[in-house]
């Protein structure tokens, strides 16, 4: 059953945003999406939650490399934004070279999600193509991370990214179970990591096996990191075949007036 409203990783139109965030968010709550992901809340999250407002949009989580860059004011903009869960977007492929970097990566998750519980922040962790196809101890690097990491830390499995890394997407997911909580839902040749995207049920991906794999999701979250048409008619189009096929419920209450 369907619990959580549609929501988009605002990455996918980050340069639409760029001439002008409450034109691109009010067409975001219009295509029926009734929440999103930003990965930038250290930029004036003060203006930004209320651009969310107004479009009627709420947050899912944010993207933040708490690890690297200035946590505090991260953790700030998440709150201000509205937030309950931080997601590390990125941690460089060295850190998935062997058993030894993956255990001091994870260490420093564990303390960074101690750190934010105290603020009420939940952590997790999104990967990539390497953390999948680097394989540690006959396991992809990616599952050696999650044995690693103390149960408060959840998992956003970018589910495109886990097929270029090699991985039958829906044994993966069966294997990290309920330590997944959050899905990027994309599509495209997902053979290569320059490959274009297209939009979502448009591609190779087998995106409702896949979404049936995971019943521990709490969001489904769309994103093209990059795309072959029109980034605004490939947001719309992959919420609209979601909702063809069962498998989101679009809002249409859209910007409040």
């Amino acid at each position: 059953m369907i619990s959580s409203p549609p929501a988009l990783q605002l990455y996918s139109l980050r340069e639409e945003l760029a001439t002008g965030r409450m034109g691109v968010l009010r067409r975001v709550a219009e295509f029926g999406y009734g929440a999103v992901e930003p990965y930038d809340v250290r930029t004036d999250p003060e203006q930004q939650r209320a651009d969310l407002d107004e479009a009627g949009l709420a947050v899912c989580s944010v993207h933040a490399k708490i690890l690297d860059d200035d946590g505090d004011a991260l953790v700030r903009g998440a709150l201000v934004v509205g937030a309950d869960t931080v997601i590390v977007p990125w941690a460089s492929p060295e850190r998935f070279a062997d058993a030894e970097a993956i255990t001091v990566l994870a260490g420093e998750l564990n303390q960074a999600a101690a750190k934010i519980a105290d603020h009420g922040l939940r952590l997790g962790y999104h990967n990539h193509d390497f953390e999948l196809s680097s394989i540690v101890g006959g396991r992809p690097a990616l599952e050696v991370l999650a044995d690693a990491l103390d149960p408060a830390v959840i998992l956003e499995v970018d589910t495109y990214w886990a097929a270029v890394g090699g991985q039958e997407v829906p044994g993966l997911l069966g294997r990290l179970g309920d330590r997944v909580r959050y899905l990027h839902v994309k599509d495209g040749p997902a053979v290569s990591r320059d490959d274009l995207m297209v939009a979502v049920g448009s591609g190779r991906m087998p995106v409702a096996d896949i979404l049936a794999a995971c019943p521990s999701a709490e969001w489904h979250v769309v994103e093209l990191d990059r795309c072959a048409t029109d980034m605004f008619t490939a947001v719309g189009d992959s919420l609209a075949w979601l909702a063809a096929h069962d498998l989101a419920t679009p809002v249409h209450a859209g910007p409040r007036a």
